[in-house]
């Protein structure tokens, strides 16, 4: 089968495509002819060599994909060949065919490319996980999103939305202001990154009960200036640094918790329970279109360096999809 390939460290034009084995479906597992992936902010930190798979997952870059089952391993149950899927990976993705765990996919609606769906399982399981499992967001609560326009973000967004949350998005173009509005989210345009004035001057000095971070430490002492009391920090991107110099005084007086963590680190017990979850309550919503992937541009798999050039200058709206067949 044909996937990129790619020495760790490399520069986005050095990434190929060659030839590989095809993976094989091992226990519980399903075989998924890849029709489309999606990148992530992980594949260029993978690509750089600075985050590797878990152990014993493929090397291959790509976090998510959608297909037509193609195999089944042994003892696999739920899914036949011919059903279509998409798939939460912890690599593989930039390829033909993959391997996934039986409880990573989950059913494409039958209104939905597959093109569509591949933008999905890592962006909405990620905002899942931290909006339902880790901030724990209530109807009512305001919920503030560093880098709203992106992948995760306009995921993110709606997620929010549907919870019952007032969303605040933050980013630094007023044209991605604009999009952060479309989607359903209040934006504040913060070229210098100061945002916490105008979160509480927008909630009549209330701030925020719960904050999604997809920066990490540049925005850090905005977001401490912004916490209501009670509030929840999701901590799930480091673009903006990882180190930084925390007040504790201050969030043992706002009560406040952080929660750093990685939806790829996550066992596969732990992903399938989380699919689950999101699956039961995402369903209907992806179907009537309360959900939608938000996708900046759709490439063909060979034009996987000039995709992740965009993402390196921080130039898109929502996911970059690499078409791999049709």
């Amino acid at each position: 089968m044909r996937a990129v390939v790619v020495d760790p460290g490399a520069r986005p034009q050095d990434m190929r495509l060659a030839q590989v084995p095809d993976p094989e479906a091992g226990p519980g597992e399903v075989l998924l002819d890849v029709a489309a992936t999606a990148v992530n902010r992980a594949d260029l930190l993978q690509r750089r060599g600075r985050y590797p798979p878990p152990p014993g997952e493929s090397e291959i870059l790509g976090l998510e994909a959608a297909g037509v089952v193609s195999g089944l391993g042994p003892g696999t149950q739920g899914w036949a060949v011919g059903d279509r899927a998409m798939a939460l990976l912890a690599g593989g993705g930039y390829a033909e065919r993959v391997a996934v765990p039986a409880g990573q996919l989950m059913p494409v609606p039958p209104a939905m490319s597959l093109t569509d769906a591949a933008a999905i399982p890592e962006a909405f399981l990620t905002a899942w996980m931290s909006l339902r499992d880790l901030t724990r967001v209530r109807h009512g609560e305001v919920l503030l999103i560093h880098a709203a326009a992106s992948g995760v973000g306009t995921a993110a967004i709606q997620v929010g939305r549907e919870l019952g949350a007032r969303v605040f998005g933050t980013t630094r173009t007023a044209a991605k202001a604009e999009a952060i509005g479309r989607f359903g989210g209040e934006a504040i345009c913060a070229p210098d990154g100061r945002f916490a004035e105008t979160l509480r001057a927008a909630t009549g000095g209330h701030g925020a009960d719960a904050v999604l971070d997809l920066v990490g430490a540049a925005l850090w002492p905005e977001t401490l200036r912004s916490l209501a009391v009670g509030a929840r920090v999701s901590v799930i991107g480091l673009v903006g640094g990882a180190r930084i110099e925390l007040d504790l005084a201050t969030l043992m007086g706002l009560q406040a918790q952080i929660h750093v963590t990685s939806l790829r680190r996550r066992t596969r017990d732990e992903k399938a329970a989380l699919v689950a979850g999101f699956r039961e309550w995402a369903s209907p919503r992806l179907s009537d279109g309360r959900l939608a992937p938000v996708i900046h541009e759709v490439m063909p798999l060979e034009g996987v360096s000039a995709a992740h050039r965009l993402l390196e200058d921080d130039a898109t709206v929502g996911k970059v999809v690499l078409r791999v067949r049709g």
